[in-house]
């Protein structure tokens, strides 16, 4: 993180920090509305996920918004990729009472297919990068990592449907006897049970691909956005080619905390094709940056409250279960020293032993 912080300002003082700072404060009010903007996606994604869950226990849309929020907290701000982020979300939802099976088989196929959609978000910027501006280096680049990751997420979604936590606990049994950490989803078969049975439904799943597509596309509008109020503009096509490429390089850093320095130095490459000057492209960034930080902050904050809470009531009902655990051992205590049973003491001689007359 140190060297992501470091490689960012060393970036501004480069390019100068007095044109970074005046394309910043071009944007003016304009930045209440690219923060406005980003919560559409955010939202869109929690509706998207939503309609994964089984109708039986599918939860309110608040609480859904509100996991997929802090979710987005995480994503963002801590190094943990989609993978922290989906652990937090499972979570959070069986905090809020849905099954664990249920809740963590939605977030696996929601996981898998944000993957896809994102990789397919990222050929559109591929094809807009070769048909506007013809950068082959940088498309073949692009399309390597592309190719990969839907070599990855094909082998995911395969060794989803034929028992793939039920064989990963097994492994990690071995290693780690005793704890059994799936407990939390409600067992390794029933998650896996679980995910099978999103899968056969298939409009569900067109239907959450579409939202989290759609969910890309209006992330783009950021861009555009920004860019018009510090007054360059530029096409959508370009401020998609900037979003999805941009999207891919964090993605690829995910072991670097935020992508510090990766998402300012990819900004500056890809706004040089589109014709961004360094400091403009880096003024963006850092839009981008304090947007997350608006956004985020408070959102892990209150990942922490809840947690937090969830922590007290754990301690209270062990407390109360402790009590009500060593309550017949007083009571057994004290009914044979003779002292629990009023009327059997009226009966008793001062002595203790034997009966009244």
């Amino acid at each position: 993180m140190i060297l992501g912080i470091g490689a960012v300002i060393g970036l501004v003082v480069y390019q100068g920090v007095g044109s970074v700072g005046a394309a910043i404060a071009a944007l003016g009010w304009g930045f209440a509305l690219v923060v406005l903007v980003r919560i559409v996606p955010v939202m869109l994604d929690a509706a998207a996920w939503r309609l994964l869950f089984d109708p039986d226990h599918r939860p309110r849309m608040r609480d859904v918004q509100w996991a997929r929020w802090i979710g987005e907290g995480v994503n963002t701000l801590m190094p943990a990729l989609q993978v922290g982020s989906a652990l937090v979300r499972t979570r959070l939802m069986v905090l809020r009472g849905t099954p664990g099976r249920v809740a963590g088989a939605s977030v696996v196929v929601d996981l898998t297919l944000s993957t896809l959609t994102q990789l397919l978000f990222t050929l559109v910027g591929i094809g807009f990068l070769l048909s506007h501006y013809g950068e082959s280096n940088i498309a073949k680049g692009a399309g390597a990592g592309v190719g990969l990751g839907l070599v990855l997420v094909s082998l995911f979604c395969a060794v989803q449907h034929r028992g793939f936590f039920r064989r990963l606990v097994s492994v990690v049994g071995r290693v780690a006897k005793g704890r059994d950490w799936v407990n939390a989803v409600g067992g390794a078969e029933a998650l896996d049970q679980a995910i099978r049975d999103i899968y056969r439904r298939k409009w569900i799943l067109t239907a959450n691909a579409s939202g989290q597509m759609l969910a890309w596309v209006i992330g783009a509008f950021e861009v555009w956005l920004a860019l018009h109020f510090m007054g360059y503009e530029i096409s959508v096509a370009d401020a998609m080619l900037l979003e999805s490429l941009v999207l891919a390089v964090r993605a690829a850093a995910f072991f670097v905390p935020g992508a510090l320095g990766v998402q300012e130095g990819a900004l500056v490459l890809l706004g040089g094709v589109i014709g961004l000057s360094p400091d403009v492209a880096l003024a963006l960034s850092l839009i981008k940056r304090f947007r997350e930080l608006v956004i985020g902050v408070p959102a892990l904050f209150l990942w922490q409250v809840t947690e937090g809470r969830q922590l007290v009531r754990h301690h209270r009902e062990r407390r109360a279960e402790g009590q009500m655990a060593g309550r017949p051992a007083v009571v057994e205590a004290t009914v044979s020293a003779g002292g629990a049973n009023p009327a059997e003491r009226r009966h008793r001689r001062p002595d203790g032993t034997g009966e009244r007359p």
